[in-house]
């Protein structure tokens, strides 16, 4: 019997490669159709894992007989994509968020949705894939209150340049070798300095608001808390999202009030399991590099606060692109 065929849009992109690689890697039942799109050149030959692979243009044809169509390139791409399959029925994973007004989106983790129990209502042909940072935070929030009722939190969340692709990666690399020769630097991403500096904010020029980023992320993760579970729903934080000069990879300084605090090793009991690796005060706190090509997410340093007795804080990494990717295929998964 042939494999099912996913299209992915943007497939030479940071999420597109993603997607790609875990496929080969793991999912030898779904084969790939890469879709050019951007800057991307049709008619190249590349590869999914051992095999080879022809890049084929962003039109009707490519996206004809797919199961489904990842989207993982630009916002423009993306729109180009949906409106290509606007007459058709086949279903559309979305990583850009490109697709999240539309009437019939319905947000996916997969992730979270198995730690809930809840099942997504069949027939939805828009699934746009939660934000990744919405999606640790979710895990998380979600583990320990389920075991020990959280009264509040505040979360600061440290964002990496891959969450603007490629463009912000290499934007973060040109302004680090500026400052260092003293060059003009680079600014179309964030319109200001962000090698060597933590930003609260970006230049007004900037293409995407930091602000608008850190509003999709709580609408993300309220609706992630609001899933189906034990008990009453998760508590939502309060978060500020931070630009950080790095890379790839979430960071995540988590401080949560317990309605009654169970102490470190309770609290380490009840996060271990499933896609929550949990390190010891054995061990070294996990980094944003370690953490990278590794699912779910990773979470230690924990410690009472010194000044609330009921008070505990959490440092949590997860690889933005992996965990992204993750959910995409799990939603594939469901539709083969």
């Amino acid at each position: 019997m042939a494999k099912p065929v996913f299209a992915v849009v943007g497939s030479e992109s940071l999420l597109g490669r993603e997607i790609r690689d875990i496929v080969a890697t793991s999912v030898p039942d779904m084969e790939l159709r890469l879709i050019a799109a951007d800057d991307e050149r049709a008619g190249r030959l590349t590869r999914v894992g051992d095999e080879p692979t022809m890049v084929v243009e962003l039109d009707a044809a490519g996206l004809d007989d797919a199961r489904a169509v990842f989207l993982a390139g630009s916002a423009e791409s993306s729109s180009r994509a949906l409106k290509l399959l606007a007459d058709q029925s086949t279903p559309v994973i979305d990583l850009t968020g490109a697709a999240e007004e539309h009437p019939g989106a319905t947000l996916r983790a997969p992730v979270v949705e198995r730690d809930s129990g809840e099942s997504v209502p069949p027939g939805g042909l828009i699934h746009v894939v939660a934000h990744p940072a919405a999606i640790a935070l979710a895990l998380l929030l979600r583990r320990l209150h389920a075991h020990d009722a959280i009264r509040r939190a505040v979360v600061e969340i440290f964002a990496p340049a891959s969450e603007h692709g490629t463009a912000g990666v290499e934007e973060l690399q040109q302004q680090t070798i500026s400052m260092l020769s003293f060059k003009t630097m680079p600014r179309a991403i964030f319109d200001t300095q962000s090698a060597f500096n933590l930003l609260a904010r970006y230049g007004e020029e900037a293409p995407i608001r930091l602000e608008d980023s850190e509003l999709r992320i709580e609408r993300h993760l309220a609706t992630l808390l609001g899933l189906a579970g034990e008990g009453e729903d998760t508590p939502m934080p309060s978060l500020r999202l931070i630009q950080a000069p790095v890379f790839h990879g979430y960071s995540f300084s988590v401080w949560v009030e317990f309605e009654n605090f169970p102490g470190i090793e309770a609290l380490e009991s009840a996060l271990l399991a499933g896609p929550i690796e949990v390190r010891g005060p054995e061990f070294e706190p996990p980094t944003n590099v370690g953490q990278a090509g590794h699912g779910g997410i990773s979470v230690g340093g924990i410690a009472a606060d010194r000044n609330n007795a009921d008070a505990a804080w959490f440092w949590v990494v997860a690889d933005n692109l992996r965990l992204a990717a993750e959910n995409a295929v799990a939603v594939a998964r469901e539709l083969v």
